[in-house]
């Protein structure tokens, strides 16, 4: 390869010298020519006009790149008119790669290039040329501007600067369907020959792809590209330049092609028929078994939906969005009995169907799952299963059937049933149930009035094995018989002014009865027989269950009689018929011209006579508790004045404490208190003494010695005073008894021990004495405010003593 691309550079070469040199010749020709011409000009006289040629003669240089000689390229030749060929012409360059890359000989003005150059770094060069006098080294001429351009090569092979290249396409896609693009760079000088001419070509793949070979784009040579059978593709793509000639340089990329799915496979289950069994006691919404179908598919393409096609009526089934399997699960309860196995048809179907390939098959599939049943043993079943409802008269009697529950065995072995009732439903047992028949009788009587419906549970078990236990709710009615008489809706009243006119409506009144007769409610009003012989009111039965009072003479006077009771007797229409009879009150009011009641004075009086045998009884056993509150705290005062008196009994004590440390003194608050002592005319402890003589009557005779006079009255005084004596005796006798006090006539001694004692004395006596070894004759030097202090500690002067 290098050698081809040499021999072409060193052919071009000598080409480009060869017209370099013939470029040359012409230029000498006509310079030649014109100095010829120039100098006939001359010398046709001055008055002729002289053109003036431009002195530089050259054309653009150029220079073959990638030269690999050892001697420097010849690039060209520049020269100027003045020149004579004598030497005294210096020619020289400046500008880019003057001096390095390019040189030029000074004489001549042949330029050589010394490097080798490359076209793709650098495409051309913009260097200066000048003249100069030699000896003056004075410019000739202007100075020119010339360019040598590198001549390009093909040096440089296609480049794919993108790749490798991930592609795609949908599988089934037709013939010619575009894939991709791929570009390959040359950088070659695509103006100059054939060299960055690229084509393009598949290297590897090209069975199953081709490429454009002018603008690289890839596609589909074959319509049958199946992903589920070769998901992806590697392609070698060739980039040739010269346009794909012989000797062109060329360069290559690898192309992954991915192919894309689209949903034309159906969904498959594997087997045709699945088999699970479960359990009849199994709840609803249990799941029986999962199956799946199979799409070679991918992504949302094999997302499916299932179905069931047959045997709905106790299964269902589910998709599980995640693992996309067919839940089956129960929708009704089984039975083991009635049915041991189930075939149910599930089918699976896509959900996103493409139209395009519709033509290629069904795109769904069934399959059998096969459900077998297996027996438990079952608790006992009711019938009906949602409860019953029975019925019965309130005045049935004891014993008296109400209805009868059925219960049986489901299981094959059919067990006899137990029947019971659940008691926390009927607490007050106003039924019972035989066992073994279900026949639930009365218990109690019953009173629709108190309770119109009973619900009550019954349960059977299975005779051999009460964990199998079941429920059922009764529900029993209680028939209504006419057993309550009609009643007043509450006890009437009425007022009437004193002119009311005849015929005037006073009042409607209405009844109510605790019955509920089926055929409804029917009731008659009329004046009870004590009123037959009523002279004042009359009664009208409207018909509709209430009746209407109506005034029967005019002028009534409430100063003669201001209340009037009306009975009123109701009977409803039975069977059989019940009455009852109230009263009606009607009271006389004085009244305005517009007939508003202005007052009825008499009411109060009249209400007051008419009190209740139940008003009567509250009054009374109000006043007795008010009684009874008042003797209670009379009792309460007596009790708390009798327990003070014994307290100031116990206080009471003729005490003598006996102080017999070296401290106490007034401060000492165990001494007894002494103060009960000062009060010598009072005792109230006397009351509690049982032997002695009274002497609670004491004060009174104190009393009266104050008040008498003489020595009578002292006499009889010092004579009683024995009752004294007798009661501190007595209260020495109990002191002496009770080991948990001091005694009774216990004192305490204030003793001092002398000098000798160790403690000293505390007293302040012999303070002056003589004896004291203590001098105090410096207090008098302590100046004014220590005179007087000096006056009671100086020693005494034996003259005022003596006096």
């Amino acid at each position: 390869m290098v050698p081809s691309w040499t021999a072409g550079a060193w052919t071009l070469s000598a080409a480009l010298i060869l017209l370099r040199c013939c470029s040359f010749a012409w230029c000498e020709a006509s310079r030649t020519s014109g100095s010829t011409s120039g100098g006939s000009r001359q010398n046709e006289g001055p008055s002729s006009l002289e053109r003036v040629k431009r002195g530089w003669v050259w054309n653009q240089f150029f220079v073959v790149e990638e030269y690999t000689g050892t001697e420097p390229l010849y690039v060209g030749k520049i020269h100027t008119d003045s020149d004579e060929g004598e030497g005294n012409i210096k020619y020289t360059i400046s500008g880019e790669g003057a001096g390095s890359i390019f040189i030029i000989d000074e004489l001549t003005g042949d330029i050589h290039a010394t490097e080798r150059l490359d076209r793709e770094e650098k495409a051309f060069y913009t260097l200066r040329a000048q003249a100069r006098d030699r000896h003056s080294n004075d410019p000739l001429e202007p100075e020119s501007e010339f360019v040598i351009k590198v001549q390009d090569i093909n040096d440089s092979e296609p480049k794919f600067l993108e790749g490798p290249y991930i592609g795609s396409v949908a599988e089934l896609s037709p013939i010619g369907t575009s894939v991709m693009k791929v570009t390959a760079s040359d950088a070659d000088d695509p103006t100059y020959g054939s060299s960055a001419r690229v084509v393009y070509s598949v290297l590897d793949g090209e069975k199953f792809f081709t490429v454009d070979k002018h603008t690289g784009i890839i596609m589909t040579a074959v319509a049958d590209l199946d992903r589920e059978t070769q998901d992806r593709y590697e392609l070698v793509v060739k980039a040739t330049d010269m346009a794909g000639q012989m000797g062109g340089l060329s360069g290559s990329t690898t192309v992954t092609i991915v192919i894309t799915d689209v949903n034309d496979n159906p969904p498959r289950f594997p087997q045709k028929m699945y088999q699970f069994s479960v359990s009849e006691g199994a709840a609803v919404g249990t799941p029986v078994g999962r199956v799946i179908a199979t799409d070679a598919d991918m992504g949302e393409n094999t997302d499916m939906s299932y179905l069931i096609k047959d045997g709905g009526e106790l299964f269902k089934v589910t998709t599980d969005v995640e693992t996309q399997e067919a839940v089956v699960s129960i929708k009704k309860p089984l039975d083991f009995e009635s049915k041991r196995t189930h075939n149910v048809v599930v089918e699976a179907v896509n959900k996103h169907v493409d139209p395009r390939f519709v033509d290629l098959g069904s795109f769904r599939d069934q399959t059998i799952v096969r459900v077998s049943v297996l027996d438990i043993d079952e608790p006992p079943i009711f019938q009906p299963a949602e409860g019953a409802i029975m019925e019965v008269q309130e005045d049935a009697k004891v014993g008296a059937l109400v209805g009868i529950v059925t219960a049986r065995d489901p299981d094959v072995k059919n067990k006899p049933v137990r029947f019971s009732i659940d008691r926390t439903t009927d607490q007050e047992m106003i039924f019972h149930i035989d066992p073994d028949s279900g026949a639930i009788t009365l218990g109690k009587i019953l009173d629709r009035e108190t309770a119109g419906w009973h619900n009550i549970t019954v349960k059977a078990v299975e005779a051999d094995n009460h964990t199998m236990v079941s429920h059922s709710a009764v529900s029993i009615r209680i028939l209504d018989v006419n057993d309550n008489p009609p009643e007043l809706a509450t006890p009437y009243e009425a007022s009437i002014c004193e002119d009311a006119k005849p015929g005037q409506l006073i009042h409607t009144i209405s009844v109510v009865d605790r019955d509920e007769p089926q055929s409804g409610h029917r009731f008659y009003f009329t004046l009870a027989p004590e009123a037959s012989s009523n002279r004042h009111f009359t009664l009208w039965d409207v018909k509709d269950n209430t009746a209407g009072i109506r005034t029967q003479r005019s002028g009534f006077n409430r100063h003669e009689q201001n209340v009037y009771f009306l009975p009123i007797l109701v009977v409803d229409s039975g069977p059989p018929s019940l009455s009852s009879t109230g009263t009606l009150t009607i009271h006389v009011c004085g009244c305005d011209t517009e007939g508003a009641i202005q007052s009825c004075n008499a009411t109060a009086y009249v209400m007051s006579a008419a009190l209740s045998p139940g008003a009567l009884i509250a009054l009374l056993v109000c006043m007795l508790i008010l009684i009874v509150l008042v003797l209670l705290i009379l009792t309460l005062k007596r009790h708390r004045k009798g327990q003070r008196m014994a307290e100031d009994e116990e206080d009471m004590r003729d005490n003598v404490i006996k102080y017999n440390d070296e401290g106490g003194g007034e401060q000492d608050t165990q001494a007894y208190d002494m103060s009960a002592l000062r009060n010598l005319y009072d005792f109230p402890e006397a009351k509690s003494c049982d032997s002695g003589p009274d002497i609670r009557s004491l004060p009174q005779w104190i009393q009266a010695n104050r008040t008498g006079g003489g020595a009578e009255g002292a006499a009889a005084a010092a004579a009683d005073f024995s009752l004294f004596k007798g009661y501190i005796r007595k209260k020495v006798e109990q002191a002496d008894a009770d080991l948990s006090v001091p005694p009774y006539d216990s004192f305490q001694t204030y003793a001092f021990e002398g000098t000798s004692s160790p403690a000293l004395s505390l007293s302040s006596i012999h303070t002056l004495s003589t004896t004291s070894e203590q001098d105090f004759s410096y207090l008098s030097d302590w100046g004014p405010r220590f005179r007087q202090l000096a006056g009671y500690y100086a020693p005494g002067n034996p003259e005022e003593e003596g006096s």
